[in-house]
């Protein structure tokens, strides 16, 4: 698999035209994005990491060659970056944007850290998808911080409170940027989706 870096936008409107089918992953700040798109690609310093939430501003999109070519779209993290209100309104209005009218978008990945009951704010935003039609999978990150028990038990938990609003759930996938766990079975998801 090659992973290179095609460009980064302020806005979708500015994002090219690309004809490879998208998959964007999203997710609040600090829940593991860019290790874990690093883990995906192989790549160590594909996504910039970082210990302070919300580092990722801009729509970041690079080009996948693995059995099938795609694009992955890095977005900004929502939720409680250190940001004030006014920004805190672009990033939300940058998301929603490439998310209502980015056309090569298959499927927006919704990354949820694995050792939190679930979040108002992920909820939040499963909720404006479902309604807005935009099909997602749930990638429960930093699995190797829990127990094989716990573990369960959060997602248990998780599915338990989308079933009170959602008739069935989207795709769930397990991961940890650390062992490597969940990233051959989130592209095999991927390469089927292309097929």
């Amino acid at each position: 698999m090659t992973a290179s870096f095609i460009t980064s936008s302020p806005d979708v409107s500015q994002c090219p035209a690309l004809t490879l089918p998208e998959y964007a992953f999203i997710g609040r700040s600090n829940v593991g994005k860019s290790s874990l798109i690093n883990a995906l690609t192989h790549t160590p310093k594909l996504a910039k990491t970082s210990q302070k939430p919300g580092k990722t501003l801009l729509i970041n999109l690079f080009q996948i060659e693995s059995s099938t070519k795609w694009t992955l779209v890095d977005l900004p993290g929502y939720g409680f970056a250190q940001t004030g209100k006014e920004q805190r309104e672009k990033l939300r209005h940058m998301i929603e944007g490439y998310c209502l009218r980015r056309e090569p978008l298959v499927s927006l990945f919704v990354l949820v850290d694995s050792r939190l009951a679930p979040q108002r704010i992920d909820l939040e935003f499963m909720q404006w998808l479902g309604e807005n039609e935009i099909p997602f999978a749930i990638v429960f990150t930093k699995s190797d911080k829990l127990g094989k028990g716990r573990l369960s038990e959060n997602i248990d938990a998780y599915k338990r409170t989308l079933l009170d609003t959602w008739e069935e759930l989207p795709p769930i996938f397990v991961t940890s940027a650390e062992t490597g766990l969940g990233t051959d079975e989130l592209l095999s998801y991927i390469e089927s989706l292309n097929a």
